[in-house]
């Protein structure tokens, strides 16, 4: 499974993809599409980036 990194971090925050998504500017379809292939490093900083913006977001 591409992206493993990703799908684990968010499992383990629960946080769902669509909530990634939007803080991407992108619809959640999309969002999934792009974790088909295996994402830049660049990329996928940001998003764990976003993970925890999101983690801090929801414990707050």
């Amino acid at each position: 499974m591409k992206n493993l990194d990703i799908r684990q971090k968010a499992t383990e925050a629960n946080i769902r993809f669509w909530q990634i998504a939007e803080k991407l500017g992108i619809s959640d379809g999309n969002f999934s599409r792009k974790l088909r292939k295996e994402l830049p490093d660049t990329t996928k900083k940001k998003i764990f980036s976003i993970i925890e913006i999101l983690k801090t977001e929801m414990a707050g």
